[in-house]
């Protein structure tokens, strides 16, 4: 059986008495005035801990000298691996950090954004964080991570100046031939830009000439300082009104529940009177509305997406970004308007060409007539269109139009009046020109319908296809509509400015959605430019 040295702290030196012994060639015996070695059998496995971790050697083997002899007895020290690791980890990182390029924004410090599934109470607003749009990237599992982009506003001059002057440069928002090469070319040097008449002074001409009256605008402006008064402290409007400074002093809430379509709604009779985010007495609403809808933002490989559940709020929100950035020009508008523009390329059918709920769900009159009007206003804007996508909306008017397009169902070809007026105004924008033989049957139809005294969704797009057509015919309309709407608008009370008509939208937008829709349609004489020229609608029929 081998024997071995033991190597306790308490045996006797074994260095230089080992090499003696080799050289007197007597095993086991030390040299002249060294005490004798002890040998004995391999030891018991070690009862105490002191027992623990004590290495032998051979007794014929040499004794370990130098690094390895600290090797050996570095036993006694278990985590010597751990130290190697521990080493390399560190050249490692010393390595990466010494690779790794560092990268300075001049973009200033990211604005924080918390995600939330359920409703939260108004936050606390702050003047200065309104100078930043920011745009949330798309969480959601699957989605590529896009870093969050921040928009900045800049101070600059009234958008009212030179508005009243036609720009050659600015494509004209309707069409005078039967078949357009572009489906928002110019039609006349007179027309002008689309949003033009929303300048002070061309406001003011152009109310008188279209058939307003003082009645009517200071109806406007009573209807903006209700809106005014119904915006949330983080920007927002909400369809159930009662909340903020309202306090539920007004009645008639409604029940939808997007607050990006409320807001987006809100601001449209605002951005119609001509304020905007960078002047005029509503500049502040107007700039807490834009903020909160970047606030809602998605940003996606596909766009930026703002349908908050809905098409609907993506069509609005689209309208009013489009309309801001076409009206000043600022720059820290753009992408978020472009992409918002992009989203609804991406959601259109390109089987049907139509819009709905969903993105490529197939398409329904009334969304389909929301993403063509933010499509509009962003061609106004100098953004991208992609003229296919026009194409496509010909295709789905044309599955759901009835008597070669004179009426238009919702979902197919069954007329209603709503989708009618929506139809109509929606081949205005698409090309069909004054002569058009089912256009012109279509404006009788209208004629002959006359105003709803409760529907404001008609009421809204049949009272634009009116105006743009022109003649007797928009005269007869105009004077019904404008004296119901004067007529009917609240005025007493924290209502006071507002409407509300009972119906089947009326009651899901509550009184915030019928104020919006009963402005626009009094700003109709200048919100947007007639479609065709006054040379045209002297040989109406």
């Amino acid at each position: 059986m081998p024997k071995y040295l033991s190597t306790r702290p308490d045996s006797p030196d074994l260095g230089d008495g080992a090499a003696r012994a080799r050289e007197s060639g007597v095993p086991g015996t030390a040299a002249p005035g060294a005490e004798s070695r002890r040998v004995r059998e391999l030891p018991s496995p070690p009862k105490t801990s002191d027992d623990i971790g004590i290495p032998y050697v051979e007794a014929d083997a040499a004794p370990p000298r130098g690094w390895r002899r600290w090797w050996i007895c570095g036993g006694r020290w278990a985590p010597s691996s751990c130290l190697v690791s521990f080493l390399f980890h560190c050249i490692v990182l010393l390595v990466l950090a010494l690779l790794m390029r560092v990268s300075v924004s001049d973009r200033g410090p990211e604005m924080l954004t918390v995600y939330t599934d359920v409703p939260q109470p108004p936050l606390e607003f702050s003047q200065d964080h309104l100078d930043t749009l920011i745009v949330k990237p798309d969480r959601r599992p699957g989605s590529v991570d896009v870093r969050e982009q921040g928009y900045r506003v800049p101070e600059v001059g009234s958008p009212d100046v030179g508005l009243a002057a036609a720009d050659a440069s600015r494509p004209a928002a309707g069409l005078q031939a039967e078949e357009p090469i572009d489906w928002l070319l110019a039609t006349d040097a007179d027309v002008g830009g689309a949003l033009d008449g929303r300048g002070r002074k061309a406001r003011a001409a152009l109310l008188r000439r279209g058939g307003g009256s003082p009645d009517s605008q200071q109806a406007v402006e009573r209807g903006l300082r209700w809106l005014r008064a119904h915006q949330r402290t983080n920007g927002s409007w909400h369809f159930d009104h009662r909340g903020g400074l309202c306090g539920g002093q007004c009645r008639n809430p409604g029940t939808e529940a997007s607050t990006t379509a409320a807001t987006a709604l809100a601001l449209l009779p605002l951005l119609g009177a001509g304020y905007t985010h960078l002047d005029g007495e509503y500049r502040d609403p107007v700039k807490r509305g834009l903020y909160y809808l970047g606030t809602r933002a998605l940003s996606t490989p596909q766009g930026v997406n703002l349908q908050e559940g809905t098409m609907y709020a993506q069509g609005l929100a689209t309208i009013a970004l489009c309309e801001a950035y076409a009206m000043t020009g600022d720059p820290a508008l753009r992408d978020l308007a472009q992409g918002a523009l992009k989203y609804i390329v991406y959601a259109q059918d390109y089987k049907g060409g139509g819009w709905r709920y969903t993105p490529g769900e197939p398409g329904d009159t009334t969304v389909t007539g929301w993403q063509l009007m933010a499509l509009k206003s962003g061609q106004m804007g100098k953004l991208e269109v992609p003229a296919p996508t026009i194409f496509l909306v010909r295709r789905f008017l044309d599955g759901v139009g009835y008597e070669e397009g004179a009426q238009y169902g919702y979902l197919d070809r069954q007329p209603r009046r709503t989708t009618t007026a929506i139809g109509l105004l929606c081949r205005m924008y698409t090309g069909w020109g004054r002569n058009n033989p089912a256009l012109r049957r279509g404006v009788a139809y209208l004629n002959e319908w006359g105003p709803s005294e409760s529907n404001m969704y008609y009421d809204y797009y049949a009272t634009q296809v009116m105006h743009h057509w022109g003649g007797s015919q928009w005269e007869q309309w105009n004077r019904k509509m404008r004296d119901h709407l004067v007529a009917t608008q609240a005025t007493a009370g924290h209502e006071a400015g507002s409407w509300y008509f009972a119906d089947r939208h009326g009651d899901k937008g509550g009184r915030l959605y019928n104020t919006a829709m009963a402005v626009m349609i009094l700003e109709v004489y200048y919100r947007y430019m007639p479609l065709y020229s006054q040379e045209a609608v002297a040989g109406e029929f």
